[in-house]
C-alpha cells in the first residue's frame, strides 16, 4: 500500500512530510491543474479555521481526492463533544446490513441526516433522514465553503475504537447526483483508510494496481471526487491498538425520487 500521508499528532497539518505513490508522484499544487477546479477558498473567516486550507491532491489511475485538515484541534474537539452528545443513532433493525444475502449486525454505529423527503438504500436498508441538528449544519457549511458543493444529505459512522471498522465497498448508489463529490469529515482517532482498484480484487486479480493508504486525522476533510467510487473500494480495516473513538461524517448530494 502506498502512504500519501506522514504519521504524526492527529491535529497535524498533512504535507509536513513527502508524498509518494509507485506508480508515479501524487499531484500537488503548481502541477499545472487549472485553478478552476481547485477547492474553492472560503471567503471570510473568523481565524477560527484556516480561510486558506492546505490540500493534498491524491492522484492515482482514475482516483482523484483532495485531503487538508479543516478544523484545528480546540474546535475539533468541540464539535467531537457535540456530536457525542446529539448525535442519534440506529437501533434494531436498522442497525444491521445485508451481505450477500444474509443480515450482519453493523459493526459501529450509523445515523443519517439530511433534508426532507429523502431516501437513501445501501447494504439493503432504505433511510430516511432525521433533520439537520446544528453542530451537523456547521460541518456540512464548512465543507461547502472549501469545496464550492452543496450537500443535502449527511452519513454518519461511529467507531467506538479499534475494533469497530467498515468493509471494501464503494460508494455508487444510484441516488447519489452525478458528478458531484463526496466530502468524508473524520473526529477522534486517527484511523487508517484504504483504497483498492476494482481490477486488484479478488484471489485472481485480473491485474495488479497499487493501492493507496491513507490516515484520516482529527478534524480532516476527504474530496473523493469522480471518478474515484467508479473504479476504486475504500474500507476503514480493524486496528486494534486504536482505543479511542472515531466519527467520520460523510456529506452527500442526493437525487430526490420521483413522484
Amino acid at each position: 500500500m502506498d502512504r500519501f500521508l506522514v504519521k504524526g499528532s492527529p491535529g497535524s497539518l498533512p504535507g509536513e512530510g513527502k508524498e509518494e505513490t509507485r506508480d508515479k508522484p501524487a499531484a500537488a499544487d503548481g502541477d499545472g491543474e487549472p485553478s478552476s477546479k481547485r477547492p474553492r477558498r472560503e471567503a471570510g473567516g473568523s481565524g477560527a479555521h484556516p480561510a486558506d486550507p492546505s490540500w493534498r491532491h491524491i492522484r492515482a489511475e482514475g482516483l482523484d481526492c483532495d485531503y487538508t485538515v479543516l478544523f484545528g484541534k480546540t474546535e475539533a474537539d468541540e464539535i467531537l463533544q457535540e456530536l457525542e452528545r446529539e448525535v442519534e443513532y440506529f437501533t434494531g433493525a436498522l442497525a444491521r446490513v445485508q451481505v450477500f444475502g444474509k443480515w450482519h449486525s453493523v459493526p459501529r454505529k450509523q445515523a443519517t441526516y439530511g433534508d426532507a423527503g429523502l431516501t437513501y438504500t445501501f447494504s439493503g436498508l432504505t433511510l430516511s433522514p432525521r433533520p439537520w441538528i446544528p453542530v451537523l449544519e456547521r460541518v456540512r457549511d464548512r465543507v461547502s465553503g472549501v469545496t464550492g458543493h452543496t450537500f443535502n444529505f449527511v452519513l454518519i459512522n461511529r467507531y467506538k475504537d479499534g475494533h469497530d471498522h467498515i468493509g471494501e465497498h464503494r460508494d455508487d448508489e444510484r441516488e447519489l447526483a452525478p458528478g458531484i463529490p463526496i466530502a468524508s469529515v473524520s473526529f477522534g482517532a486517527c484511523r487508517d483508510f484504504l483504497f483498492r482498484h476494482k481490477d486488484s480484487r479478488g484471489r485472481s486479480p485480473a491485474r495488479r494496481v497499487a493501492g493507496v493508504q491513507l490516515q484520516l486525522a482529527h478534524g480532516s476533510l476527504l474530496v473523493m471526487k469522480p471518478p474515484t467510487n467508479t473504479h476504486w473500494y475504500h474500507s476503514l480495516p480493524v486496528r486494534k491498538k486504536v482505543l479511542a473513538p472515531r466519527v467520520n461524517l460523510t456529506f452527500r448530494r442526493i437525487v430526490p425520487a420521483k413522484k
